[in-house]
């Protein structure tokens, strides 16, 4: 009525400037202004109040009814025929436009929950935060999303969220909502959660895979980057002990392993040579112990199938093996055959003291140190056979000297010397008359004088007698008086030495002084011999030119060759203009 009266005061001084009929105008608007704000019902009643405001106030004859006047009515007809269509219109676009904001309202309500179930790890721990927000957002006292299955009962309606015939979880609100409400729950909260519980599981399961992936690359790249530092050992050759070592960290470390051990099979044993702890080399199998293969074990049970075996018993287990894990808290133990040249040569062990099972993958695992450890064992190998033939090829090379030096002294030398006292003797007893072959006599003795000479040194250059006979010291005390360069020499040696080593060390200083002569232009060399327990070490160094490469010259290849022969190193610093260090170390157990 406030609406009506506000447009017949409205008209009232337009009815001046404006025909009556035009002013029904007005009476629309207000029509429109009430629909969009109250609806069609309201807004039908303020067009019949309208149309008979306009009648009366602007319809003439005014200030009186004419709706049953002959054809007067005709206008208020057609204005409340308008009337009400413009009230259906507006009413019309009223609801859409509601709609529509609310529509807006859970795209919104929507894109908040996606983002709290879609942006976190666990999908279980971001449902209270959704629920909340969606209660909230719909006006509920209570309302919970449970991944499980969930029943109805007096207090509580479930609303199952299913992906076809998959059950995702159920919806659960209070008990007893309006038709509407659940109308609204079932058209468009169900589909919604539907669509983002399934997208939220495809996540997890993503990340899940993801991880799982992260996981296997990072595995992956450990054990090989584990490998690579195994591969190096074995490609520098270090001793067994360090490399067996080096395989058990880190095959303990790649599979998580409490203890692992690697053992070599004997004819009725194995024997530690190598072995890790986490907790320390208190803990783990002292290497160089031997185990029984008599005995329950896992060695014994990898000898006999020859393939990988797991050993899951010690609780009850006789013997040593049993006795040291059920010490150290043992629960099981997986071993991996080494097989070296088609030959069973012993087994790689990993023990563990987690009660679960190890996972399937452990052996296969287990596989690529093992065949490490057997490239490694056969390539030592072969390097002891090529250093033992080369050995005895130098040792043939030296007896062979040594036979030719004892027969030269022995024969054309001794002969020689005899030739020569025999014509002295003939010399003697020539007279005076034959002075001319008494020179001839004279010079053949002093050219068989020069022959033994040479003789004499040639078989000291194949094999110095004075070596076998006084040792390795007087006899580069010899050499060193015979230099062409004047030589300290600084020996300690205090005892005998293997023969093989001897020999090559006097050839090192031998040959060492002769390319000092020749090459060095030296003041100076200084020779020092220092015997260690286990080796040899020799230095000698001139303050000659340097610039000597260990690569070209036959003298220096030669004495490598010799010296790797016997297990040793030989290293040649020779900078142009500071003359030239040669360092040798020999093993004297190799001899």
């Amino acid at each position: 009525m406030l609406c009506v009266t506000a447009e017949a005061l409205l008209t009232y001084p337009l009815q001046q400037i404006a025909p009556g009929v035009s002013l029904g105008v007005v009476y629309l608007l207000g029509v429109l202004v009430v629909s969009l704000g109250w609806g069609l019902g309201l807004g039908m009643a303020t067009a019949v109040v309208s149309g008979i405001a306009f009648d009366y106030f602007n319809n003439p004859p005014f200030g009186t009814l004419t709706i049953f006047s002959s054809w007067s009515w005709m206008p208020l007809v057609i204005f409340l025929v308008v009337a009400l269509l413009a009230s259906w219109a507006a009413t019309l676009t009223r609801s859409l436009a509601v709609e529509a904001d609310e529509r807006r309202r859970e795209a919104d309500l929507d894109a908040r929950l996606a983002r709290l179930l879609l942006r976190t790890e666990h999908l279980r721990s971001a449902l209270p935060a959704v629920s909340r927000r969606l209660a909230q957002a719909l006006g509920l006292p209570f309302l919970a999303i449970e991944l499980g299955a969930v029943t109805s009962d007096d207090s509580h309606t479930a609303l199952p969220l299913l992906e076809g015939a998959a059950a995702l979880g159920t919806l659960v609100v209070p008990a007893g909502l309006p038709e509407a409400t659940l109308r609204r729950l079932n058209e468009w909260v169900v589909p919604s959660l539907n669509a983002l519980l399934r997208a939220a599981h495809d996540r997890e399961a993503i990340g899940r895979d993801l991880e799982a992936s992260r996981d296997e690359l990072r595995r992956v790249a450990q054990e090989q980057a584990a490998l690579r530092r195994v591969a190096t050992l074995v490609a520098r050759g270090v001793s067994p002990a360090e490399m067996f070592g080096a395989v058990a960290r880190e095959m303990g470390l790649i599979l998580q392993a409490d203890c692992t051990a690697i053992e070599r099979y004997e004819p009725d044993r194995a024997v530690v040579v190598g072995s890790w702890s986490g907790r320390g080399p208190e803990s783990a199998l002292p290497p160089g112990s031997p185990r029984p293969l008599d005995e329950q074990s896992i060695s014994a049970l990898v000898l006999g199938a020859g393939r990988p075996m797991r050993m899951t018993d010690y609780d009850h287990g006789p013997g040593e093996i049993s006795e040291w894990a059920r010490a150290q808290g043992i629960t099981s133990s997986i071993g991996s055959p080494i097989v070296v040249e088609a030959r069973l040569w012993g087994v790689m062990i990993a023990f563990f003291n987690a009660p679960e099972p190890q996972p399937a993958s452990a052996e296969e695992r287990m596989l690529d140190f093992t065949e490490l450890v057997a490239t490694a064992i056969s390539n030592a190998q072969a390097r002891d056979e090529l250093a033992a033939s080369r050995a005895r090829v130098v040792a043939a090379s030296d007896e062979t000297r040594h036979r030719i030096e004892r027969d030269l002294h022995d024969g054309a030398q001794q002969r020689l010397v005899s030739l020569g006292l025999d014509l002295r003797a003939t010399e003697a007893t020539l007279p005076p008359e034959l002075a001319e072959l008494r020179t001839r006599l004279s010079r053949t003795v002093d050219g068989l004088t020069s022959v033994a000479e040479d003789l004499r040194e040639l078989s000291r250059g194949l094999h110095p007698a004075i070596l076998s006979k006084g040792g390795l010291g007087p006899a580069l005390k010899t050499i060193a008086r015979r230099s062409a360069v004047p030589v300290d020499l600084v020996l300690n040696i205090g005892r005998r030495l293997p023969e093989s080593v001897e020999v090559a060390v006097y050839y090192i200083v031998s040959e060492a002084l002769t390319n000092v002569a020749k090459h060095a232009h030296a003041t100076m060399v200084c020779v020092e011999l220092d015997v260690e327990s286990a080796s040899v070490e020799i230095s000698i160094r001139d303050d000659g030119l340097g610039g000597a490469d260990p690569h070209h010259g036959s003298g220096l290849i030669g004495l490598s060759d010799r010296i790797q022969a016997l297990g040793g190193r030989m290293d040649v610093v020779s900078p142009a203009g500071g003359g030239t260090t040669l360092l040798a170390t020999i093993p004297v157990w190799s001899g």
